[in-house]
C-alpha cells in the first residue's frame, strides 16, 4: 500500500491544521501611554517585589507604582484607592468592590504607617523580601557597594541631579550610562545613550539645592547639577522621553520601560547632593599638582 502525503494545511487523517496566528504587541496611535504592557512589570528598588508602572491621569505627574493586584475597597482607606482605566491610573475609587494601591504604602523598606487591613499583606512582602535576599536575587540598598567609595577616585555621581524643562529629576545612572527606553524591531531594548555623539551635551554647574526653579533653596548650600536648560525645546523633550535622536524621530515605536527619571528632592536625595563639579580623576589631579610642586 502505498501512502499519499498529506498537504500541509491537513493532519494525516485530512482534519485541518490550526496554525496559531503570530499577533506582535503594538501601541495604539491614539492611546495615552506609549508604554508597552509587558514594560510595565518591574520590580521595588528597595525591597525588590513586583510592581505595575502607570501613567497618571494628570500628565505633568510622574508615573506611579501600583501592588500588581487588586484588593478588597473595604480594606483599603478612602484616600489610598487606586483604579486603572485604560492603561491610565486615577487616584479615587471606580466604584466597585475592587480598587488598586500604590505600591509605597506596602513596601516594608520604609517606614511609613500601615492602614488597618493591609498589616498582613505588607509583612507577607516583607517574607517575600528576605526570602529573595537568602536566595541572593536581591541586593538591598544598604548593602550593596558604597557608590561615595566609587566616586572617590572618578569625580563623577552615581546618580546625578539633571535640570531640564526647570524641573530637576533624579538619573538612575551617570549621564553617559542613560539608555533609551524605546524598544527596537528585534524586540529586545535599545542600547544607544542619550548623550548621542553628534547631539548637543549639558552642562555641569552649581546651583542652588532645591527641587525646582522657584522653591526655597537649603541654608547656604550648593549642589552639582547637570544642566539641559540651554537646549532646544525639543531636545530636551527628547531627554525626558528618554529617546535616543534615532528613535525620538520616530514616536511610533513603543517603550519597553518606564523611564529612569525621578523628581529630585533635597530632603529625601540629601546623600546624592554633590558640592564639586565632576572631573576626570582626583588621584590624577593630586598626582600632577604634587609633581609640580617638586623642585
Amino acid at each position: 500500500m502505498r501512502s499519499t502525503p498529506s498537504s500541509s494545511a491537513r493532519h494525516w487523517d485530512g482534519s485541518p491544521v490550526a496554525a496559531p496566528v503570530r499577533r506582535s504587541l503594538r501601541v495604539s496611535h491614539g492611546g495615552t501611554s506609549r508604554l508597552m504592557r509587558c514594560g510595565q512589570h518591574s520590580r521595588c528598588h528597595e525591597c525588590g517585589n513586583r510592581i505595575e508602572w502607570y501613567h497618571r491621569s494628570d500628565p505633568q505627574m510622574a508615573m506611579v507604582p501600583l501592588h500588581p493586584h487588586e484588593l478588597p475597597a473595604a480594606r483599603v482607606p478612602a484616600d489610598c484607592r487606586w483604579h486603572v482605566s485604560s492603561g491610565i491610573a486615577h487616584p479615587a475609587g471606580d466604584g466597585s468592590g475592587w480598587c488598586r494601591i500604590p505600591h509605597a504604602l506596602l513596601c516594608p523598606a520604609r517606614n511609613v504607617p500601615t492602614a488597618a487591613g493591609l498589616g498582613t499583606l505588607r509583612r507577607a512582602l516583607a517574607v517575600h523580601t528576605r526570602r529573595l535576599i537568602d536566595a541572593g536575587a536581591f541586593i538591598p540598598p544598604t548593602a550593596r557597594p558604597d557608590e561615595a567609595a566609587a566616586e572617590s577616585a572618578v569625580c563623577r555621581p552615581a546618580r546625578p541631579v539633571v535640570q531640564l524643562l526647570y524641573v530637576r529629576y533624579l538619573a538612575a545612572c551617570p549621564v553617559e550610562e542613560i539608555r533609551c527606553v524605546a524598544q527596537t524591531r528585534r524586540r529586545s531594548r535599545c542600547a544607544q545613550p542619550l548623550l548621542a555623539p553628534d547631539a548637543s551635551a549639558g552642562t555641569w554647574t552649581l546651583m542652588p539645592a532645591t527641587a525646582a526653579t522657584g522653591q526655597l533653596a537649603l541654608p547656604a548650600d550648593v549642589m552639582t547639577v547637570y544642566d539641559l536648560s540651554a537646549l532646544p525645546y525639543a531636545e530636551q523633550l527628547r531627554w525626558r522621553a528618554q529617546r535616543c535622536p534615532q528613535h525620538a524621530a520616530t514616536p511610533s515605536a513603543p517603550d519597553l520601560t518606564v523611564p529612569d527619571w525621578e523628581p529630585f528632592d533635597p530632603l529625601l536625595h540629601r546623600e546624592h547632593i554633590h558640592t564639586r563639579l565632576p572631573t576626570r580623576s582626583r588621584t590624577r589631579a593630586s598626582g600632577r599638582s604634587r609633581k609640580a610642586a617638586q623642585p
